[in-house]
């Protein structure tokens, strides 16, 4: 099991993973051998809370299909074990964000003090902006 928080763990049966040939520099080894990843891990089937899916939701953007499967791309390192890690490491780096629930905010008034400070640079931007207008005389 993966470990993404005390109460929450992911099993590896559910990830899946398929190599393709990555882009970019690498020289031969580029043209020879697949080290790309492409980690697809099923969302809407995992038995997640519902509110940490829909915080992932958020979170992951485009990375998940209309289907609910996320899906994760490395291509960053010559060797596929490293663009493994990596993937992996993405995976579970999103969860551990989704995991986390939002402070509520409590709502407050502003005080006193803050709104005769607002009101009166508001009267001092009013004072600058009539003064602008008014034309100078020529005695």
């Amino acid at each position: 099991m993966i470990r993404i928080t005390d109460s929450i763990s992911v099993d590896p049966r559910d990830i899946v993973e398929s190599f393709v040939r990555a882009s970019g520099p690498g020289g031969q080894n580029v043209n020879k051998v697949s080290t790309a990843v492409e980690l697809r891990y099923d969302v809407a089937h995992a038995f997640l809370p519902d509110d940490l899916k829909a915080r992932l939701k958020g979170l992951a953007g485009r990375l998940l299909t209309q289907d609910g499967v996320l899906v994760i791309f490395a291509q960053e390192h010559r060797s596929q074990e490293r663009n493994r890690q990596a993937a992996l490491a993405k995976l579970v780096q999103l969860l551990r964000r989704a995991a986390l629930r939002p402070k509520r905010r409590i709502a407050t008034r502003p005080t006193k003090a803050s709104k005769t400070r607002r009101l009166e640079s508001k009267t001092k931007r009013s004072t600058v902006k009539k003064l602008r207008s008014v034309r100078p005389s020529h005695d």
